[in-house]
């Protein structure tokens, strides 16, 4: 009897703690639920569906500061200034024009690349221009009628046949056509369709490792808001050695890569898994080595049909197809030293271009990218070294005698990419030619300046370290338009009741109105030396100013939005409550000339308002959003895109 009561109790003992443990199960999964609807309900493609989750803001509570308020799609509490935050602060206080760049160069448009560099460097051994960035810049800038041309119709690249295109997919078809689309029969990009491009599709390779963030976001969208796009396709590598569900968690669980979502679904951005090959293919029956040679008796078949004909490369005897093999030992894992590898192995096998995820793309790289020999990188700063080679922005030919080259003689140092190693060793065996080095200005315009070894004046803008495209206080940046002989710009009356819901020029009226109120804005002229907007010092801020704490963006909904003004929360702008009044910054002045910007590892970093990188920004998002142009004049018609989300500490 003892016995079946002693049993009794433990089962009774054994069933409530099952009982307690569902329910602390219960109560755990709900907080948790609330705290992270990211693991509640799933949207398109298993996308939390909080994404369009809508208001309203909690209003917390007044402080000296401002007003303390929680945003549904943010874990941080929002201080939010009434008289000046960022949803009443004009967008800027001049006239921007978009189309800067007029029309977009023809699909068949190529660019004369070693023009390009004879220009920006000067001879080969003088280097006589090398530092000369300003003038590099005004030449690429007002060129283009110089180094852009238009081939032979004979000659044109969308005159050739895809079958033997250099890209795997260049026409659409996995090159299967015998000619491309018609000009006069193209369907152009928009919200149903990729469209079809008169000529090869090229192309384009990042390498991404970890979620998505800001430097994701801003990459795809300034690629989305330049390039060609039927005939680009941007494809993101990410790294599945390290991470086997990259792919998955990027197209199943990112919130912020959500936003792309329709252009990953038809094919306009690619996905892809990085894994090191074991074997990569190399042209057939070339000297793929580095110089080494062939062996002179390369042996006997083995049971496949092939043999080694040079240290690391294999032969099939009877189709003459060669292979660059890989050994277990000789794979790097290492982020830096994957990352160096990553684009000579994509462009070999790919071709098109390469691009580091901290590139902002500023014009159409297609006239870069149709010559028959378009394979380039960048000098790195202004090393004189033939061999000093930058590759954050580079360019192969696919399957190439110089890819193959290339490829080889990192194996071969130990999966060494460096590009200052691999353009030694390329300069060392003569080969330094075949791949063209052209100067800053053209990628990365203000790395001579940043090393001091600038001769002539300085570029417009005049950023002088890295960090300054992202600062947006007045006067933070010193003489930032000391090298701008532009007309003056037309301001906007920062005052009407409409701005800034629309960009107004200053009428003779809202000139009285400013000037008597004391707040006149300065806007650069060819006569002004001095361009600094709403400037309280010339002195500059410091570079190494502490980072912000919150890495927690956030996106508010229109109904939050609204529920703010209508509590008063958003009053009427006050310029004097601004510490990032608008400005005379506009993507027109961003470097112009050049193909892109590079914004160099600045990872944690966060735009402030106001600054050049909030210009970008802006014009983005105004643009797919369809309200404004691209610099080439044309308006989005392409799937709805969401913007930029908010940092809490620049509400």
């Amino acid at each position: 009897m003892a016995e079946g009561s002693r049993i009794r109790s433990c089962f009774a003992l054994l069933r409530n703690l099952i009982l307690a443990a569902l329910l602390y199960a219960v109560i755990f999964g709900t907080i948790e639920l609330v705290r992270n609807p990211s693991v509640g309900a799933k949207g398109k493609l298993g996308i939390p569906a909080f994404l369009d989750k809508s208001g309203p803001a909690d209003i917390l509570k007044t402080t000296k500061s401002g007003v303390k308020v929680k945003f549904a799609a943010s874990s941080t509490k929002v201080t939010i200034n009434p008289q000046a935050n960022v949803f009443n602060r004009p967008k800027s206080a001049v006239v921007p024009r978009d189309d800067y760049l007029g029309p977009r160069p023809n699909v068949d448009t190529e660019a004369d690349l070693q023009m390009l560099v004879e220009e920006c460097r000067g001879t080969y051994n003088g280097l006589e221009k090398m530092r000369n960035v300003f003038e590099c810049m005004t030449f690429l800038a007002d060129g283009e009628e110089k180094y852009y041309s238009l081939p032979e119709p004979s000659r044109r690249a969308s005159t050739q046949d895809p079958r033997d295109a250099e890209y795997l997919d260049a026409d659409g078809h996995s090159n299967t056509l015998t000619s491309y689309v018609s000009p006069s029969d193209v369907e152009p990009f928009s919200k149903s369709s990729s469209g079809t491009c008169a000529g090869p599709i090229i192309p384009y390779h990042v390498y991404w490792t970890g979620p998505a963030t800001w430097r994701v976001e801003v990459f795809i969208k300034s690629y989305l808001y330049t390039q060609n796009l039927p005939c680009s396709r941007l494809n993101l590598w990410l790294d599945a050695d390290r991470h086997p569900k990259a792919v998955d968690d990027m197209l199943h669980k990112d919130p912020l890569f959500a936003r792309f979502l329709p252009f990953v679904e038809r094919g306009d951005i690619i996905v892809r898994e990085w894994k090191f090959p074991k074997r990569i293919p190399l042209p057939k029956r070339e000297d793929n080595t580095d110089g080494v040679g062939y062996y002179k008796t390369p042996g006997k078949p083995n049971s496949k049909g092939e043999l080694s004909v040079a240290d690391g490369i294999v032969e099939h005897v009877e189709t003459g197809q060669q292979w660059l093999v890989l050994t277990e030992k000789q794979m790097t894992f290492l982020p830096q030293a994957v990352s160096d590898a990553v684009r000579f192995v994509v462009l070999h096998l790919h071709g098109g271009a390469y691009f580091d995820m901290d590139v902002l793309m500023l014009r159409d790289m297609r006239p870069m990218l149709l010559p028959q020999n378009h394979s380039f990188a960048e000098r790195w700063a202004a090393h004189p070294h033939p061999g000093d080679y930058n590759t954050a922005i580079m360019s192969l030919t696919a399957n190439s005698s110089l890819s193959s080259y290339l490829l080889r003689g990192g194996v071969r140092m130990g999966l060494n990419f460096h590009p200052r190693v691999i353009g030694r060793m390329a300069w060392k065996d003569g080969r330094d030619r075949e791949f063209l080095m052209l100067e800053t200005a053209a990628f990365d315009p203000i790395w001579t300046e940043f090393n001091w070894d600038r001769e002539g004046r300085c570029t417009v803008p005049c950023l002088r370290d890295y960090g300054a495209a992202f600062k947006g206080k007045a006067g933070a940046i010193r003489d930032e338009w000391e090298s701008y002989d532009g007309p003056q710009l037309e301001e906007i009356d920062l005052f009407d009741d409409d701005v800034p819901s629309k960009l107004e020029i200053r009428d003779e009226q809202s000139e009285q109105r400013a000037m008597r109120r004391g707040k006149r804005n300065h806007i650069p002229s060819s006569t002004n030396a001095t361009y600094d907007l709403i400037s309280t010092s010339d002195q500059p801020t410091s570079s190494a100013a502490p980072e912000p704490d919150s890495q927690d963006s956030f996106s508010p909904t229109s109904g939050e939005e609204e529920e703010l003004r209508k509590a008063g929360v958003i009053g009427e702008y006050d310029l004097e409550e601004d510490k990032y009044p608008p400005n005379n910054r506009t993507l027109e002045n961003f470097f112009r000339g050049s193909w892109t910007y590079h914004v160099h590892n600045q990872w944690s970093k966060h735009p402030e308002p106001s600054s050049w990188m909030s210009v970008i920004e802006h014009a983005h998002d105004a643009f797919f959003a369809g309200q404004r142009s691209n610099m080439y004049g044309e308006k989005w018609d392409g799937p709805s895109l969401m913007p930029y989300n908010y940092w809490p500490e620049f509400v």
